[in-house]
C-alpha cells in the first residue's frame, strides 16, 4: 500500500492535529506539510506490537485482523465487522470533534493514527482497502498470514452417510457426443433446446447451456450465422480427437474447461435472476472458493456446513470489495430484488448450492444423497482432480449392434465416436431411458452422407466394423439397392378425404375455394388433404355447403 507520509497526506489539518495531540505532538501553527512530516516521523518509530496491546479488545480484534490480511482489508468487509469511518469536512470535525466519541472501532483505530483508507490495484480491479502503512506493517514481517492461506478442511466434520444416494452422473459427455452429432447434420437453432432435448439424457436447459458453452470455448463448434440456424455443421478436430478419448479423460477436458470457462453459475441459479447493466461478476471466484474449501476426501458432508464454513472464511469471494449493494439480482421466490450483507445466504448461499447440485454434479464430481437431505461427497474423479492426478484408465467398450429392419441399436457405454459416426449415416430416434440410442438408416440419411463423401460401400464397411458381426442380409441388401437405384418409396402421413359421389371430388378440384387444398387422387372416390390443411380445408367445404366427418 502507502508510506505513512503518503497517507498522512490525505487527512485533514484539523485530523493530523488530533493523531499529534494523541501522541504528545504540537502541531499548532504548522503547515500542513510540516505536520506531515513529523507524524510520519513519529509513528514510524512506534513498537506496534506493544501498542497494540493496549487497545480494547475490539481494537485489538481489528488490528489482528489487518495483520493477518496482510496489512489491507476491503472497506465494505471491514465495515462490516468493526464499522466504518464517518466522512466529514474541516467544519464538521471542528463542531463534533469525534475522536473524543468514536463511533465505532474504526474511528478509534482512524484518529489514533492506525488506520486508513485508500484506493488498490488487485486482480479484481480497482478495490477500496482500509489498510496499515507501509512503515507499521514491516514491523510484522512474515508473523502476517496472507488472505490466500489455503483452508483448514478438517473444519468440517463428516456426516452419517446417506441410506440411499445418486451415483455419480456421467452422461455430460455422452450428451455432448450428442450436440455434436446433430451440429454436424443439421446444425444447430438459435434457441437449439427444442431441436436437441428429445435426444438428450438431461434436457435441463441449464445444463444444456453449460455444455454448449464449454464446446464453443473448447473449439468442437465453431459459430457463424445462417439464417435462423448458427452455421457449425463441421464439427472441429479438436472435437473428433475429443470423441476419441475415454470417458474419464472427456470428462476431465470437460471439467477443466468449465473451472475457467466464461458461463456465469450465478446467472443460472435456479432461485436468481440476473439483472440491469452496469455490474459484473467473475465466475471462476465463486469455482475457486467452493473449491478450495471443499475437504479432500470421499465422506459424506453436508452442504449448508459447507456453505456455513465458506460464509465464515472466505465471504466476500465473489466480491472482494466487499460491497453488496451494487448488483441487481431478483429472488425468483420472493420476487424482490436483494442486495446488502444480510441477504448473502439468498445469492452467495444459493450460489454455492447450485454450484454442487448443478456443475460438480453433472461433471461426475460428486455424489449427492437421494432424497435430497442436503448431504454431498466428492467422488474418486474429483479427488484425483484436485489432486492434479491423472484421469482413470481404459473404457471396456460395447459393439454396436445393426438389425434386420435397417435400424441401428447403440449402448450406452458404446464407443462415443463410433455413436457419432452412425449418426452421421442415419436419422436418430428421441432418446429413451434405459435404452439404446436408436438410429434408422433411411434414404435421406444415405443421401446426406454421400454429400459428405461417404459412400455406400463406406458405410457397409463401418457398419461391419464397429457391430463385430456379419451384417443382416437385409439391411446389407437394402443399402445396396439404394445405392443402385436411389429412392424407391416414400412414406409419409396425410388426411384422406373419401366421398361417396366421384363429382364431389371433381367440384372440389376445381372451386378455387378448396382446390389449393387437395393432393393426390386415390381413386374416383378418394384424395389426400395437405395435413397442415385439413381444418382449413374442412370450413371451406362447409362454405360451399359440404360438411365432413372427422373420422380419427
Amino acid at each position: 500500500m502507502r508510506t505513512l507520509e503518503q497517507s498522512l497526506i490525505d487527512h485533514d489539518l484539523i485530523a493530523l492535529r488530533v493523531i499529534g495531540e494523541w501522541w504528545e505532538q504540537d502541531l499548532t501553527g504548522m503547515d500542513k506539510v510540516a505536520c506531515v512530516k513529523l507524524l510520519a516521523e513519529g509513528l514510524a518509530t512506534l513498537d506496534m506490537s506493544l501498542e497494540i496491546q493496549y487497545l480494547s479488545p475490539e481494537e485489538t480484534a481489528a488490528m489482528q485482523d489487518l495483520i493477518a490480511a496482510g496489512g489491507r482489508i476491503p472497506v465494505s468487509t471491514f465495515a462490516r465487522a468493526y464499522g466504518e469511518v464517518r466522512q466529514m469536512g474541516p467544519g464538521w470535525l471542528e463542531r463534533e470533534e469525534p475522536w473524543f466519541d468514536p463511533a465505532n472501532v474504526a474511528e478509534s483505530l482512524w484518529y489514533r493514527g492506525f488506520l486508513y483508507r485508500g484506493f488498490d490495484d488487485t486482480a479484481e480491479g480497482t478495490i477500496e482497502f482500509y489498510y496499515l502503512p507501509t512503515e507499521m506493517m514491516a514491523q510484522f514481517g512474515s508473523t502476517a498470514v496472507s488472505a490466500a492461506t489455503p483452508l483448514d478442511h478438517d473444519t468440517l466434520s463428516p456426516t452419517t452417510p446417506p441410506i440411499e444416494y445418486s451415483t455419480a452422473v456421467l452422461d455430460s459427455v455422452d450428451d455432448l457426443t450428442t450436440i455434436l452429432a446433430i451440429a454436424q447434420r443439421y446444425g444447430l437453432d438459435a434457441n437449439p433446446l427444442p431441436q436437441l432435448s428429445s435426444h438428450l439424457i438431461n434436457n435441463n436447459p441449464d445444463r444444456l447451456s453449460l455444455l454448449l458453452t464449454l464446446a464453443y470455448e473448447l473449439n468442437f463448434l465453431r459459430k457463424g450465422e445462417a439464417g435462423s440456424k448458427v452455421a457449425n455443421t463441421a464439427v472441429t478436430k479438436t472435437a473428433v480427437a475429443w470423441l476419441q478419448q475415454t470417458r474419464e479423460s472427456q470428462l476431465r477436458t470437460l471439467v477443466e474447461a468449465w473451472s475457467s470457462s466464461n458461463w456465469n453459475d450465478l446467472c443460472h441459479t435456479p432461485e436468481l435472476a440476473c439483472e440491469g447493466e452496469g455490474w459484473q461478476n467473475d465466475p471462476i471466484l465463486a469455482r475457486t472458493a467452493l473449491l478450495d474449501a471443499l475437504p479432500r476426501n470421499d465422506n459424506w458432508y453436508a452442504i449448508g456446513d459447507l456453505v456455513a464454513f465458506i460464509k465464515e472464511s472466505d465471504p466476500d469471494f465473489q466480491r472482494p470489495d466487499g460491497n453488496y449493494d451494487t448488483w441487481y439480482i431478483r429472488d425468483r421466490i420472493a420476487d424482490a430484488y436483494v442486495s446488502g450483507f444480510a441477504h448473502w445466504d439468498l445469492v452467495e448461499g444459493r450460489l454455492l448450492r447450485f454450484l454442487l447440485r448443478g456443475p460438480l454434479s453433472w461433471l461426475g464430481l460428486v455424489e449427492l444423497a437421494a432424497d435430497d437431505g442436503g448431504l454431498f461427497r466428492l467422488t474418486e474423479r474429483a479427488l484425483a482432480w484436485l489432486h492434479t492426478q491423472p484421469a482413470a484408465g481404459h473404457d471396456v467398450s460395447v459393439p454396436i449392434v445393426v438389425q434386420a429392419d435397417a435400424s441401428v441399436l447403440v449402448p450406452y457405454n458404446a464407443d462415443r465416436y463410433q455413436r457419432f459416426q452412425v449418426a452421421r449415416i442415419s436419422d436418430a430416434a428421441p432418446y429413451q431411458p434405459g435404452k439404446p440410442y436408436l438410429y434408422h438408416l433411411t434414404p435421406n440419411s444415405l443421401a446426406q452422407a454421400q454429400e459428405q463423401g461417404i459412400s455406400a460401400e463406406r458405410v457397409l464397411q463401418f457398419l461391419q466394423k464397429v457391430s463385430a458381426r456379419p451384417l443382416p442380409p437385409s439391411t446389407k441388401r437394402a443399402i445396396e439397392r439404394w445405392a443402385e437405384r436411389g429412392v424407391e418409396g416414400v412414406l409419409e402421413t396425410a388426411v384422406i378425404l373419401r366421398v361417396r359421389d366421384a363429382a364431389i371430388l371433381d367440384t372440389l378440384s376445381q372451386n378455387p375455394k378448396t382446390r389449393d387444398y387437395l393432393g393426390q387422387r386415390l381413386g374416383d372416390l378418394a384424395v389426400t388433404v395437405r395435413r397442415e390443411h385439413w381444418q382449413a380445408f374442412r370450413e371451406a367445404t362447409a362454405q360451399l355447403g359440404l360438411l365432413l366427418n372427422n373420422e380419427q
